[in-house]
């Protein structure tokens, strides 16, 4: 169990350091002054696929790689985990995140005092304020956005490693199905569908990032379940037969 517990620790903190690290530092390297663009949008939805399809490899065959409290529960929810192992994995996964964040605010300290006025200061989830494209989208929308984009996230998963698919291949699914979710809720929540990754940098915040990360905790858990249990009940194979056979 140790061992789980620390792989869902590193594997959650890369997930924050290089997805939010990304969106911090390299999403924008001076593109006034000399013309360099950085990643942008899709450079830091790239990094978020990229750090769970690099860490689903390198430690999932260990804990199964959740790195987030609503693929933990929804995966409960789905038949997958026990509930007995929920609460050690939520508090190793929040851990990791809150430790990667503590990094990134060190690392981002070297350049002179943060500034975290804002919405979506120091890569924080947000509902309601016009960030990107002079557009806001409301709490409502914030919700359905995550509440949908993390149930189809539980999908994927728990269709990608069925005993009936080729589970050679669930962690590239998986990571470009985390990158299709950034690419599409950037705009409009900075896009969480990750408890542990909304507190990590909200902490460091405080402030609306404090007021507002219920939503992300409800919405991407309801998510997570409905996801669970759709694919339990809707989808899962009667007979889990290899394919080619």
């Amino acid at each position: 169990m140790i061992k789980k517990l620390f792989a869902e620790f590193f594997g959650t903190f890369w997930l924050v350091f290089g997805g939010c690290g990304s969106a911090i530092f390299a999403s924008q390297i001076a593109p006034a002054s000399n013309g360099q663009m950085g990643i942008l949008l899709i450079g830091v939805a790239l990094a978020f696929g990229l750090t769970v399809l690099t860490m689903a490899y390198a430690v999932g065959h260990i804990s199964g790689g959740h790195f987030n409290p609503a693929v933990s529960f929804g995966l409960l929810a789905g038949g997958r985990f026990p509930a007995k192992d929920l609460i050690p994995y939520i508090v190793a996964q929040c851990l990791g995140a809150i430790v990667a964040a503590g990094c990134l605010y060190i690392i981002l300290s070297g350049s002179g005092a943060p500034d975290f006025s804002g919405p979506g200061a120091f890569a924080t989830n947000f509902y309601g304020d016009a960030v990107y494209f002079g557009k806001g989208y409301s709490m409502g929308a914030a919700f359905l956005t995550e509440f949908l984009l993390t149930a189809f996230f539980l999908i994927i998963i728990m269709g990608a490693t069925d005993k009936a698919a080729d589970g050679k291949f669930a962690g590239i699914a998986i990571g470009l199905a985390l990158t299709l979710i950034h690419l599409i809720s950037i705009p409009i929540t900075n896009t969480s569908v990750n408890p542990a990754r909304s507190l990590s940098q909200a902490v460091f915040v405080g402030g609306n990032a404090i007021s507002q990360l219920w939503l992300f905790w409800v919405a991407p858990i309801l998510g997570g379940v409905a996801g669970g249990l759709i694919y339990k009940f809707l989808l899962q194979p009667a007979d889990k037969v290899p394919l080619g056979d």
